[in-house]
């Protein structure tokens, strides 16, 4: 499996359209073959950051130069995002408890 850790920052005067393009953007990645799950989270601070699982490295790469994504990733570099990090991690080691 893969991850990306998407850490970001928005411009307050934005946020409106953000989430629009954000809920295409998601719902875009729901086709993609390989997608497990992704999910954000926001702190007090404001910074927000998003997890992605792909199964493999081919379905992460895919999704990262896929036309739509590539648009997304420009408006979001142009307008959306003070800023941002893009960690690409493989996961090593993996377990899980259920109560």
């Amino acid at each position: 499996m893969v991850i990306t850790i998407f850490r970001n920052r928005l411009k307050p005067e934005n946020v409106d359209e953000y989430y629009a393009w954000a809920k295409r953007i998601s719902d875009l990645a729901n086709t993609m073959p390989g997608h497990v799950s992704h999910k954000t989270f926001a702190a007090e601070d404001g910074e927000r950051v998003t997890i992605v699982e792909f199964a493999d490295e081919a379905s992460q790469r895919a999704w990262s130069t896929e036309a739509r994504h590539l648009e997304a990733k420009k408006k979001g570099r142009s307008d959306f995002y003070s800023e941002y990090k893009i960690q690409v991690c493989t996961v090593v080691r993996e377990t899980a408890f259920t109560a």
